[in-house]
């Protein structure tokens, strides 16, 4: 079983202000690491700022947008086995990561879509970890998850460019992480995508698979 550490939620507190620092700074593409660095964090921790002014906005809606063109390459020709190993001990399999991060990433477009059609909800957290420990998350095909990222990114990045600045500031209230407004969110959308598909290819690297 993977370590509770993988909790990749622990790597940005709930706050009012994200920034985009971190979203923006790696561009983890199979070519794009070069050595190991820390495995659990290759391009490090989600770092917390101010919120994006409109043109940094542009650009983190356009690299949102990259995120499933950037995991597909990153587990592209991977055969069973390695899709089963882990990327760092203890950490989750390269299968589990591709299932999380579309479970993830589905759970933060529901809380987009209740942060513009309530006030203020009060969304459900989710155990991470256990959800990586089930049956599908352990065995299944990483393709439908692929397709599910696809098709869920065209939608994501398409509401996010149709809102007002007004929307933008809506919220969300997370229980044990506090109040997110939705444009300081998208920097940690960006990151997360990037993250996890950079804990790929530093194992890819690593391991010499090519």
């Amino acid at each position: 079983m993977a370590s509770s550490q993988d909790r990749c939620e622990l790597a940005a507190a709930g706050v009012e202000g994200v920034g985009a620092a971190s979203a923006i700074g790696a561009m983890p593409f199979r070519e794009g690491i070069t050595h190991m660095t820390d495995p659990k964090y290759p391009i490090g921790p989600f770092e917390i700022g101010s919120p994006p002014d409109i043109s940094m906005r542009l650009r983190l809606l356009s690299q949102l947008a990259e995120v499933p063109n950037h995991l597909r390459a990153a587990v592209a020709d991977l055969s069973e086995s390695q899709l089963d190993t882990r990327y760092r001990p203890a950490g989750w399999t390269v299968r589990q990561v591709v299932h999380h991060l579309a479970d993830a990433q589905m759970n933060w477009y529901v809380r987009t879509k209740l942060a513009l059609t309530e006030d203020d909800p009060i969304v459900r957290s989710y155990d991470e970890v256990r959800w990586a420990e089930l049956h599908d998350a352990r065995t299944a095909s990483v393709e439908p998850s692929l397709i599910l990222l696809d098709g869920l990114h065209r939608r994501w990045v398409e509401l996010f460019k149709s809102l007002s600045e007004e929307q933008w500031k809506r919220k969300i209230i997370h229980p044990d992480r506090g109040i997110f407004v939705l444009d300081a969110t998208l920097a940690m959308h960006v990151w997360h995508g990037r993250h996890h598909t950079a804990q790929v290819v530093e194992l890819r690297n690593h391991m010499g698979w090519r």
